[in-house]
């Protein structure tokens, strides 16, 4: 079956050549767009792309404000500020994420909690979540305290994994009775729907992503959603460095961060806006062929939740067990068609080992079983 495997995803590409995972692709406008902040001079955090980078991100997600930054842990990072999350509060997500959501919430001097995932969405799980917090948390007023240690639960922060919307009703649900703040790490899901509404727009604040491996890339950077139109100028403050505006002098009200976009990375993430809603469709024909195939095979698809619409931004199927996974892994590589596990569960990093944690029995079964196979536009 590796074989076969190997001759459909050539088929797919029509190469011969290595297969990468997730490719950028670039056009004529991206060099026309990048060449005029080179001319013009205006390659950093000053210039016209910016800005209209980040009004093309409203428009699409449909978000009150979107602020841009130099990469997707600046921008959870930002999230999680903006949100109030201080020093040894607690932030619960989720152990199967990618790293970045655990650093963003270690630099705040925070420290995560894991809840397992739903095995429909390999997102955050509100049976999961509730139970969690049933079991080690109360409500004091208008704040959510862990129970054994009087820390304050500040933020849930769940990750819709490989652009798969996560079941966000029930999850803000949970969040608004147990008096916590919804923070969406939507870094995966430009392009993806939750019952007709864009991930990113239903929490207090969500983190984009524009990496090269991403949907759309500025090379490096993210985007900071927020709900409202004060935390969104309020954000625009702080991400670049809480500088009040005058003609010439330097003056600053309130500490801030230096996260702003250079205008070289945010002209090319204009240049890519045009073509995301091709992208989108060609990712799900692509996700169409692997379904088909995939059909009978052995191996599960990972497919959309029915509550939404992905952006499909990788593809994964599920194996029967690690053994199986490992060897799928071994054979693709070899090929020259680049496959890879999910990440390492996060409690299972040194930094993260004594975290809190509850029953992760579904996030142990995808880790071990889980392979992302190429998913660059077709």
């Amino acid at each position: 079956m590796s074989y076969d495997i190997s001759e459909f995803i050539r088929s797919l590409y029509k190469t011969k050549e290595f297969i990468p995972l997730h490719a950028p692709t670039f056009g004529e406008q991206e060099k026309l767009n990048v060449l005029d902040t080179i001319e013009t001079t205006f390659v950093s955090s000053v210039g016209k792309y910016v800005d209209e980078f980040e009004r093309e991100i409203e428009r699409f997600t449909g978000s009150p404000k979107a602020v841009a930054t130099v990469n997707g842990t600046a921008a959870l990072h930002t999230a999680l500020y903006m949100a109030g999350v201080k020093r040894n509060d607690l932030v619960i997500t989720q152990a199967l994420t990618f790293v970045a959501t655990c650093n963003a919430i270690h630099h705040m001097g925070a420290e995560p909690a894991f809840v397992d995932v739903s095995r429909e969405t390999l997102g955050l799980c509100p049976v999961a979540l509730e139970t969690f917090l049933e079991d080690n948390a109360r409500v004091e007023g208008e704040r959510c305290v862990h129970k054994t240690s009087g820390k304050a639960i500040k933020a849930v922060v769940p990750m819709h994994t490989f652009g798969h919307p996560v079941h966000l009703d029930e999850i803000q649900n949970i969040c608004k009775k147990w008096q916590i703040t919804l923070i969406e790490d939507a870094a995966e899901s430009l392009g993806s729907y939750y019952k007709g509404q864009h991930t990113g727009t239903i929490g207090e604040f969500a983190a984009l992503s524009f990496n090269g491996n991403k949907v759309i890339t500025t090379g490096g950077g993210g985007m900071v959603l927020c709900a409202s139109e004060p935390d969104g100028k309020r954000t625009k403050h702080i991400t670049t460095t809480a500088k009040v505006p005058h003609p010439y002098e330097f003056y600053h009200d309130e500490p801030g961060f230096n996260y702003r976009m250079p205008n070289l990375n945010a002209a090319l993430g204009c240049a890519q806006m045009q073509r995301l809603p091709v992208f989108l469709e060609q990712k799900r024909e692509l996700a169409n062929q692997y379904r088909e195939f995939f059909k009978g095979s052995g191996y599960e698809f990972i497919d959309e939740p029915a509550h939404g619409r992905s952006n499909f931004w990788l593809n994964a199927i599920l194996c029967d067990d690690k053994a199986a996974r490992n060897a799928l892994l071994e054979e693709q590589n070899s090929a020259g068609i680049m496959c890879r596990p999910i990440w390492q569960l996060m409690h299972k990093l040194p930094m993260f080992a004594q975290c809190l944690r509850g029953d992760l029995e579904v996030s142990e079964d995808i880790e071990a079983r889980l392979v992302n196979v190429p998913s660059s536009p077709i």
